[in-house]
């Protein structure tokens, strides 16, 4: 869908039903604007992502809904009460370090049982609270353990136990899976999901993995500047981008760039230096407008011919091959197009043999459905 600027407008109002609400957040930093007029309205037992590249502003809205920095305005609302000027000790929130910040003199079990220790519990409901920790993450047997004795899986659940052994209503995640490697990763992803909904606890994680935030979020912010660009559930945020820099950002995206020449309520004609692509809808824009295309290279499909459709005109171009990179379970081809635009197409390997059957330089179509065509602003 077509939008000329963030979303930073339809996030701003919280639902009634909202957990948490950041509402014009503003931090300064001796005068850069690290994080820009935030706004977001998170449903409890969520698991909220705030995704985007190193120097976003990402961590530093964290920093702050943990209390360790102080917003130059705005206002954080959790269940209701506005936090802002509350100490991170006071508040109901627990965080969970990259680099899980374990005390390396003491095993699991003091590991898991030091927050408790200090809010004074007794030692009885502290002997039955790490238990129930040490059973959740599955972590009974090596309660004796040092950290360092432990994989970093095992030390990253350590950690996620401690952080939820005081009840938190609001964990925060840093970067939760960044110190693992990336087989193990993917295999912690979920098993955290699990832990952190069988909890039924609200999540706020960071992160710049996007195939992390993907698996892990309900929903998920994105960030560039200091701004939200979007916010959204991980298919609409990879499949209805609102912005270039979003489409750009989120997985792999051809850019075409054009202008529209056909305006109507259920589809669009925009014409690039490559073809017309004809769009599956309409847009908010008007004839003549200068728009980019996004198409995803695993929507595309390549075919020794020109397509036979009702309409070869659309979405269909033809270049040649010029590269290509066996992925396994996918293969990307590299077509190079008579305006010099490098375009890639993704076919999955659902069979068992030679992945690649197109020769280098062989002139090849490649075409697409209207419905997969998205609108983007300049």
């Amino acid at each position: 869908m077509y939008s000329e600027h963030f979303n930073t407008a339809h996030p701003c109002h919280p639902d009634d039903d909202a957990f948490l609400v950041i509402h014009n957040l503003v931090k300064d930093f001796d005068g850069v604007r690290a994080v820009d007029d935030v706004s977001i309205s998170i449903k409890k037992g969520e698991i909220f992502a705030l995704l985007g590249s190193s120097g976003c502003g990402k961590s530093t809205l964290l920093r702050m809904l943990a209390g360790f920095e102080t917003p130059s305005s705005g206002q954080i609302l959790l269940n209701g009460q506005n936090i802002v000027k509350a100490p991170p000790y006071q508040r109901p929130i627990n965080m969970m370090f990259q680099s899980y910040a374990l005390f390396p003199h003491l095993n699991v079990w003091d590991n898991i049982a030091f927050g408790l220790r200090r809010d004074g519990m007794e030692k009885d409901e502290i002997a039955e609270r790490v238990e129930q920790m040490l059973d959740l993450v599955q972590l009974t047997k090596l309660a004796k353990r040092k950290p360092h004795q432990m994989s970093g899986g095992q030390q990253q659940r350590v950690a996620l136990a401690r952080s939820l052994a005081k009840s938190p209503q609001l964990l925060l995640l840093d970067e939760p899976l960044a110190a693992l490697d990336k087989k193990l990763r993917e295999q912690t992803q979920l098993e955290l999901v699990n832990i952190v909904e069988q909890v039924g606890v609200t999540c706020v994680m960071v992160t710049h993995d996007q195939e992390e935030a993907m698996t892990m979020a309900t929903r998920i912010a994105v960030m560039s500047q200091g701004r939200i660009a979007q916010i959204g559930a991980p298919r609409e945020i990879y499949e209805t981008p609102n912005c270039r820099f979003v489409a750009d950002f989120i997985g792999n995206v051809n850019l075409f760039e054009g202008h529209v020449i056909v305006d109507e309520p259920d589809h669009v004609v925009v014409e690039t230096a490559e073809c017309q692509h004809y769009v599956g809808h309409g847009i908010s824009g008007t004839l003549g407008m200068e728009v980019a295309i996004g198409v995803r290279p695993e929507k595309i499909k390549i075919s020794f011919d020109a397509p036979c459709t009702n309409d070869a005109r659309y979405n269909c171009v033809q270049g040649k091959l010029v590269d290509w990179a066996y992925m396994g379970s996918y293969t990307v081809y590299h077509i190079a197009l008579a305006s010099g635009l490098l375009l890639k197409a993704s076919m999955s390997n659902t069979d068992r043999c030679d992945a690649h059957q197109m020769q280098m330089g062989e002139t090849i179509y490649a075409h697409w459905h209207p419905d997969n065509v998205v609108v983007l602003d300049q």
